[in-house]
């Protein structure tokens, strides 16, 4: 005779072994897709460095040592000391310092697209469930918002509050939110009309309960390929901030700030720019490839 705790055991493991069995179709999917696994392990070796870089830092990223600078690819100080990828002309180690650049492109890619993420997510629903006039007021902001050259409108919020890493993440965060609106919008226009979400309607079920039960975790999956792909699109603009100096501020090491100091040396220093610009790319083609097999994975129109 079976015990209580043994029958919920048996419960939970009818109602959990679907979703297992899910996941586990799902990463068979997305394994097959070489260029994807490419890109999640360039993906997470980028965010492994970035989280230990304290440890896997060779020097200090802003220790000077003015004796030492503009030393080429693997150089050895005095102390015998290698350094891989040479000094910048104030003779910091250009490892140490790309290392260190990944974290402030990573926290701006994460926490900006949590942001948009969240904030487009938000107003896709509203606007696709119900319609009307909250349809129009929202998609014309998205439209007014498209309008502005973002560019100009970062240049405009920090020039008046200052350049910072939160300023940025704000910025970014919160001009980005319209693609994930518009994709959003147009899963739910199709998901409102489907058969389960109209007998849920029709069995007086709240508009909050269809949205958050019935709509959003249909609507999540094209929702997660755009911000995959939008990481990347940030931590490009993150990087092109540091190079017009509205970045992080020195002496904190970034991608684009590296980048603007080496184009002085481009000639005679070749090493400044090119390594902080593979950094970039390599992680920016990571993401790309990792965004583009999770979507040819979730979408069931499509085989492996």
């Amino acid at each position: 005779m079976s015990t209580p705790a043994t029958a919920q055991a048996l419960l939970f493991s009818r109602e959990a072994s679907p979703v297992w069995r899910e996941w586990i179709g799902f990463a068979r999917r997305l394994s097959r897709r070489r260029t994807a696994l490419f890109g999640l392990l360039v993906v997470v070796a980028v965010v492994v460095t970035a989280l230990v870089a304290p440890w896997v830092a060779p020097f200090d990223p802003i220790a000077q040592e003015l004796d030492d600078r503009l030393k080429p690819p693997g150089w050895q100080d005095k102390a015998g000391r290698l350094h891989p990828l040479g000094t910048d002309h104030l003779g910091r180690d250009l490892l140490a310092r790309v290392i260190f650049g990944a974290r402030p492109a990573l926290l701006v890619g994460v926490a900006a697209v949590a942001i948009s993420g969240v904030l487009g997510m938000i107003a896709g629903l509203v606007s696709g469930y119900f319609g009307g006039r909250t349809d129009d007021v929202l998609m014309r902001l998205a439209d007014i918002q498209l309008a502005f050259p973002f560019i100009l409108l970062a240049i405009a919020v920090i020039g008046v509050l200052g350049p910072s890493l939160k300023t940025i993440i704000v910025v970014i965060g919160v001009s980005s939110w319209v693609v994930y609106a518009r994709v959003v919008r147009s899963a739910v226009l199709s998901l409102r009309e489907r058969e389960f979400v109209q007998a849920a309607q029709a069995l007086g079920a709240r508009d909050g309960r269809v949205l958050a039960r019935h709509i959003l975790p249909n609507a999540f999956t094209p929702w997660l390929v755009v911000a995959t792909l939008d990481m990347a699109r940030v931590i490009v603009i993150e990087s092109a901030l540091s190079f017009l100096g509205l970045g992080v501020q020195p002496p904190t090491p970034t991608w684009g700030g590296m980048l603007a100091d080496g184009r002085v040396y481009i000639s005679t220093a070749w090493w400044l720019a090119t390594f902080p610009g593979l950094a970039i790319l390599l992680t920016v083609l990571g993401i790309n490839l990792f965004g583009d097999g999770l979507r040819d994975t979730l979408d069931p129109r499509l085989t492996v």
